[in-house]
């Protein structure tokens, strides 16, 4: 079952119970989880959905742009360098090898993405709810597994026809890393502008909603807990 939805269920069923047999310490237990919970709930809907009536939902999609500008950067900037590009020139193209990116993807950090959309997180007008309940600490637990998947997804494009193509193509011509680095960033462009504020949400969504939901849970425990604790000077 969510996890989400099985600490809600169990923070009402204590209200319920609380509320029949009078027992003031499980009502306001109950009470306290049920809205540590939906509103930790509701702050991690509003982070893909855009809610009418509440101002900074949906932040995800309505930041896309910032997001593909963020992975294009990144490629450009630390994957795609004239360095890199030399390096893998010389070493995987000579005898007629075949390009093997792996080795290097493995290589690059990809922590500067995932900090980017903390960033526009943070910055953009959810970021004031964000700081009540941990601020961007609260995110952190997620950077492995966004690593890992932004590599999985580089991977990918690394095999690319077309980005093989460009490398072997250039390979002999004068200008070669200007016209690579043009070719390569073209194709990027080209990818990214296929990316749509749906497929954005859905990929994000995807890598960290599943972790996110733990924060329903705590949500739940510290009300629980600060419910509990205000049965007793109520």
């Amino acid at each position: 079952m969510n996890k989400s939805l099985l600490t809600n269920i169990i923070a009402l069923a204590l209200l319920a119970g609380g509320y029949q047999t009078d027992n003031q310490i499980a009502f306001y237990a109950g009470l306290f989880a049920f809205s540590g919970a939906i509103t930790n709930w509701l702050a991690i809907h509003m982070l893909f959905e855009k809610v009418p009536g509440l101002y900074g939902s949906g932040v995800i999609p309505a930041r896309f742009e910032e997001f593909k500008l963020a992975i294009k950067n990144l490629m450009m900037e630390q994957f795609f360098t004239q360095e890199n590009i030399d390096k893998f020139l010389n070493q995987e193209m000579s005898g007629g090898k075949t390009l093997e990116l792996q080795p290097v993807i493995d290589k690059v950090d990809f922590n500067p993405t995932f900090d980017s959309l903390v960033e526009v997180i943070a910055s953009s007008s959810f970021g004031g709810m964000l700081a009540m309940f941990g601020g961007t600490e609260a995110l952190q637990p997620l950077k492995q597994p966004f690593v890992e998947k932004m590599k999985e997804a580089m991977a990918d494009i690394s095999q690319s026809d077309s980005v093989k193509q460009a490398l072997k193509e250039q390979f002999e011509s004068p200008a070669m890393m200007s016209e690579i680095e043009a070719n390569i960033e073209a194709i990027i462009d080209q990818r990214l502008s296929e990316l749509t504020p749906q497929l954005v949400k859905e990929m994000v969504q995807k890598m960290i909603k599943q972790h996110l939901g733990w924060l329903v849970v705590w949500g739940g425990v510290f009300g629980g807990i600060i419910g509990v604790i205000s049965s007793f000077v109520a």
